[in-house]
């Protein structure tokens, strides 16, 4: 069993200074294969005093310097892609090939999506050219504390250390202490880099205790959440005595909304399968299937032979089955809010309670199809975070808009039709950060985030690099004389 009980501050690998060992689960098998430690607020402050202390020698460093450093990183990510990707699927049970393709991926691409935003990128320039001297600069906010969730690790680490430290912040992590380990290698990554001491810091630990002591630190100046909604409220609320930036990924609800002038069966196959990917562990998941009603009997029929079709399993095996959730936990809250459904009076139409047939170990969860679900059922309003899928019905595109908008979060709608002139129309009256119309996917360094109750931030692209700067507004710029 591994023992990862160090944490990575001021460019070196340094014992917690208390003790404090944690179980890291195998959620294919439930049994302990790493040990961790949770650190403390004392951890913390030594953390934040590195990076404070080398935040005015890097964030003065030339920008190609620090670009040359992304680079570097990029390289050693893709030479060791392979060991990230295990450590993905061991930590939280993504299968093989989408630890590989997907989750380990997503990680490499965007750090060279970030290293082209980051060559293109204006950090100054006039305000305009009619003024030419009152002149814009952009600048490192400073030190930044970082809170990755399990469900994406190397998804969302790379969205927020990469634009930090690249645009010149130091920063301090603080990873999922349910699926660490990827994260731990990334640290290894940062370190053969050649990264600066101090410029990237990392601490395990929990909400509560880490979390909590990085959010209300008077020398973090800004917070960068990604997780649950009752998670990213008590961040913000932690670091409203310091007035801090704080950028926020929270949850998700997301409308499908499904037009009989497509083609119905592709459509809903789509969704369903996007549903079910990393076992329904993404904020952004299309969650509440909408169908027209004169295409819903077809849209329930390949909906239930789709869900009966997938399989589920070992994560180490190869083949195209969904892993299990990542915790005992989650496990539980799915199989409560599936019961929920059946008792509410949604219809199932494939899956259900307990574990698939053949599976008595592991946190694996059915995957599951409810359909005559309305929308005020808990399985339409709450995030389930697992493969379950709620089908209703709607008459009318105006009817559609309604339930779609009728949520508190807004991170992600999807919208099938065959009319252009449609899609062009709901894009713009979803309340939704992204918009992704017939299957589209989204292009690298577009900008991912939310309205509402999915968060305030964007991550991605320039839009990831703007989170981690401050802008200041110069009047008097010297300017050369025209006539000169």
């Amino acid at each position: 069993m591994e023992r990862k009980t160090d944490f990575y501050i001021d460019g070196k690998w340094v014992a917690p200074i208390k003790a404090n060992d944690f179980p890291v689960i195998n959620p294919a098998n439930e049994t302990e294969y790493a040990t961790i430690s949770l650190g403390t607020e004392d951890d913390v402050n030594a953390a934040v005093a590195a990076a404070k202390a080398a935040f005015s020698s890097w964030s003065t460093t030339p920008h190609a310097e620090r670009v040359a450093k992304v680079e570097k990183l990029a390289e050693i990510y893709q030479e060791r892609m392979e060991e990230m990707a295990e450590a993905i699927s061991g930590e939280m049970g993504a299968p093989k090939n989408i630890a590989s393709s997907q989750q380990a991926a997503a990680g490499l691409g965007h750090i060279k999506a970030f290293i082209r935003a980051l060559k293109e990128f204006e950090f100054e320039g006039p305000l305009s050219e009619k003024f030419q001297s009152e002149y814009i600069i952009h600048e490192p906010i400073g030190v930044c504390g970082l809170i990755t969730p399990w469900n994406w690790p190397m998804n969302q680490v790379t969205l927020k250390v990469v634009p930090a430290v690249g645009v010149g912040c130091t920063v301090l992590l603080k990873p999922s202490e349910i699926a660490p380990m990827s994260s731990m290698l990334f640290a290894e990554f940062m370190d053969q880099a050649g990264f600066p001491a101090g410029v990237f810091n990392l601490v395990n630990g929990d909400g509560p205790t880490v979390g909590e002591a990085m959010s209300r630190h008077p020398d973090i100046d800004m917070m960068s959440f990604t997780g649950s909604t009752r998670a990213g409220v008590a961040v913000t609320k932690a670091a409203a005595d310091t007035v801090k930036r704080v950028s926020l990924e929270l949850g998700g609800k997301g409308p499908n909304l499904v037009f009989a002038d497509t083609d119905v069966a592709k459509a809903v196959k789509r969704g369903v399968l996007h549903m079910f990917n990393n076992s329904g562990q993404s904020c952004n998941a299309p969650s509440r299937m909408m169908v027209e009603k004169s295409a819903y009997a077809e849209a329930v029929e390949v909906a239930k032979s789709v869900a009966e079709a997938q399989e589920v399993g070992d994560p180490t095996q190869e083949g195209r089955q969904i892993g299990p959730v990542v915790s005992e936990t989650q496990f539980n809250k799915i199989q409560g809010l599936i019961d929920a459904g059946i008792k509410e009076g949604a219809t199932l139409l494939a899956g259900g309670l307990g574990r698939p047939d053949g599976l008595n170990r592991g946190y694996y969860v059915k995957p599951t199809v409810f359909a005559d679900v309305t929308n005020d059922m808990t399985i339409a309003k709450e995030e389930i975070f697992g493969p379950v899928l709620s089908i209703m019905s709607f008459e009318s595109e105006e009817e559609a808009v309604k339930i779609a908008n009728d949520t508190p979060y807004g991170l992600t709608s999807y919208v099938q039709t065959g009319d252009p002139e449609r899609a062009k129309r709901l894009a713009r009256q979803l309340r939704a950060g992204m918009i992704q119309l017939n299957g589209a996917g989204r292009a690298p360094g577009s900008p991912f985030g939310g309205y509402k109750q999915s968060g305030n931030g964007r991550e991605g692209g320039k839009f990831g690099l703007l989170e981690f700067l401050e802008v200041k507004a110069v009047a008097g710029w010297p300017v050369a004389d025209a006539a000169e």
